[in-house]
């Protein structure tokens, strides 16, 4: 019985201790992120470039490149706060079903398939800023210069907010426990497949959001911390009126954003 009980104890300290490091890893990851993100940011300001005209500048390849670990950076650092009530719950939950191996592993594995999805959409997200450049569409700053797109998008995205496909997405999650016990996959491979679908809900969630950077700025922090603060707020409150006025104040800023274009 005793060495039942200290098994038990041992076991139950291993768990806490694996926890313990996947919230670190994840800390580390984001705040690294964000270290990144903001030293790019400090590095722009301080080129003393016209923020209101348009940017006018060869884009090469390996500024494209560039671009894309940007945006993979930046989504690392706005989504993986969101995302940690998630991969938290699958490392509690697949650390009560591991017995044959350490549930670090599937959870990395979950996590690598979660950034694996928003990694494609950084690079949809750097393929459209692409466009838009050379379009002579953003300016130094990577701010949309045309008003009437600039309206639009964020009138979209507020009505977005409204629509039930959101509330599909935003349903799993908010329910991380539920997600688990209707998508769960046993072994490594499993995990990696739950971290991909996460990842998909997530984005059906908030890529209207994320191409708001357009309008306010790519590099501008403020936004950047207010985002990533909402998106958090949405999925660990079950409060659908936060959704709900955040696309109403879009929908009016869009509106009168195209009314000065129509003046």
């Amino acid at each position: 019985m005793k060495k039942m009980v200290m098994k038990s104890l041992e076991m139950a300290n291993l768990f806490h201790k694996d926890r313990l490091i996947v919230f670190s890893g994840l800390a580390m990851i984001t705040v690294f992120a964000w270290a990144y993100m903001i030293h790019m940011a400090m590095n722009m300001t301080g080129m003393g470039m016209n923020i209101t005209k348009p940017c006018l500048m060869h884009w090469g390849i390996g500024d494209v490149l560039h671009l894309f670990v940007m945006w993979t950076i930046m989504m690392a650092a706005m989504m993986l706060p969101a995302a940690t009530p998630m991969i938290m719950m699958f490392a509690a939950v697949n650390g009560q079903r591991s017995k044959e191996e350490s549930p670090l592993i599937p959870t990395w594995l979950f996590v690598l398939g979660y950034l694996a999805v928003w990694t494609a959409y950084s690079g949809l997200a750097t393929l459209t800023q692409w466009g838009l450049h050379l379009s002579a569409l953003l300016t130094h700053h990577m701010v949309i210069t045309s008003p009437l797109l600039g309206g639009s998008l964020l009138l979209a995205a507020g009505i977005f907010q409204w629509t039930p496909f959101r509330d599909a997405c935003m349903s799993k999650c908010r329910s991380p426990l539920g997600f688990l016990m209707t998508e769960w996959r046993e072994g490594r491979r499993g995990a990696l497949i739950m971290g991909l679908k996460a990842g998909l809900f997530c984005i059906g969630c908030c890529w209207l959001l994320m191409i708001l950077s357009f309008v306010l700025g790519v590099m501008n922090m403020i936004w950047m911390a207010a985002l990533t603060a909402f998106m958090l707020m949405e999925k660990v409150t079950d409060n659908k009126w936060l959704s709900r006025m955040a696309g109403l104040s879009l929908v009016v800023w869009g509106l009168w954003v195209l009314a000065g274009v129509i003046r």
